[in-house]
């Protein structure tokens, strides 16, 4: 079988598609946006994925078409299809992801439990809101954010003014509760497009700043149905979205024991890192076999925990890789994995994983070695 896999999209996600490609001998070709990003290794064309020449172009060289982010826009994806390219995901299912109102009534549409949430258009609709919420909600731009950006709390409609006075006609604003939490869970399941589908275990990711820090796998503490019940949500929104590929879905574990579903992401995810070591099965390959119609691996963990911390910021004074020495001696059992990208202040420049039968020590190993990448 020769095969050749497009990513659109040169992040580190694709990136880390490259390993798992040449293992089990796929080609893969990446468009990337700039030559020098993470994924340049394979980048085969560099250009703007908003342009459908561009895309068209780029797609005549591969089998399968699919991507390092959602923002790939409709049109462009309705060209894709129209040429009798495979895309996966396909562009009725990156429209969820893409815009997170049609998210939440598509969400609605199939029973799944969410927070209570409201589309506004102007302050007095923003105000009805938080007024029957307790005074305070999280604002959020239904495009575009990611990484806590686009996303807001506020505790009076003038707080959004700005957006508010942004909105063109006919758009608007997602308001949801602010949910009371305990803490935050991934869900990843893939599903091929003949209809097989597999679901990783639940984990537990920790944020810092809107950004995702750490992931423990499975999620520890976890009451006797908690992973049923997430594999089922997981599975039933992949079906019901007909989502090809890696799909994850964000959840809050309420104070109450309910899991309510905060964001979809359709591709691999920052919360299935562990998974690379982790994992008798990676979300990269995972995400490579899905998309090409292949049988899917076992999603299975290899070790008791697993822990991903990611490397955030990086060093000023030298280059991430000048710290490997250090780092590789200090704690020889820990797993790097660098992007490529320049350090940046909050900017998410590697990650390591850590596994092992002692989820107290597989942490400590985990935050050390993430550690020395800091200043």
């Amino acid at each position: 079988m020769s095969v050749k896999v497009g990513v659109v999209g040169g992040g580190q996600l694709a990136r880390m598609m490259i390993a798992p490609a040449v293992e089990i001998g796929i080609e893969l070709s990446v468009l990337a946006e700039e030559p020098d990003m993470a994924a340049g290794l394979a980048a085969t064309a560099v250009g703007d994925y908003r342009d459908a020449q561009t895309v068209l172009d780029f797609a005549r060289g591969v089998d399968v078409v699919t991507f390092d982010h959602e923002h790939v826009p409709q049109d462009v994806l309705a060209a894709l299809v129209a040429a009798g390219v495979a895309v996966h995901p396909g562009p009725g299912p990156l429209a969820f992801a893409q815009d997170k109102l049609r998210m939440r009534e598509r969400l609605e549409a199939l029973g799944m439990p969410q927070p209570e949430w409201a589309a506004v258009a102007d302050a007095a609709q923003l105000q009805a809101f938080l007024d029957a919420h307790g005074g305070r909600a999280v604002v959020k731009t239904p495009r575009g954010g990611y990484d806590g950006k686009g996303v807001r709390v506020v505790r009076a409609a003038a707080e959004a003014a700005d957006w508010l006075g942004a909105l063109g006609e006919g758009d608007r604003l997602l308001v949801e509760e602010l949910v009371d939490f305990v803490r935050e869970l991934a869900q990843q399941v893939a599903r091929r497009p003949s209809g097989e589908l597999r679901a990783y275990p639940v984990v537990e990711t920790v944020q810092r700043g809107g950004v995702c820090a750490e992931v423990i796998a499975p999620a520890p503490h976890a009451r006797e149905r908690l992973p049923e019940v997430a594999a089922g949500i997981g599975s039933a929104i992949a079906e019901g979205l007909g989502v090809t590929g890696m799909l994850a879905v964000e959840l809050f574990e309420t104070t109450d024991d309910r899991l309510l579903v905060n964001e979809l992401a359709m591709r691999p995810h920052n919360s299935g890192h562990w998974s690379q070591e982790g994992a008798i099965t990676g979300q990269f390959e995972q995400h490579l076999r899905a998309v090409l119609d292949l049988p899917l691996g076992d999603p299975s963990p290899r070790a008791p925990w697993s822990v991903m911390v990611n490397i955030l910021g990086g060093p000023t004074e030298d280059a991430l890789t000048d710290r490997l020495p250090r780092v590789f001696a200090e704690h020889p059992a820990v797993k790097v994995h660098t992007y490529g990208k320049a350090p940046r202040p909050g900017r998410k420049v590697g990650h390591v994983n850590a596994t092992g039968d002692d989820l107290d020590a597989v942490v400590y190993e985990a935050r050390a070695a993430a550690a020395l990448f800091a200043d």
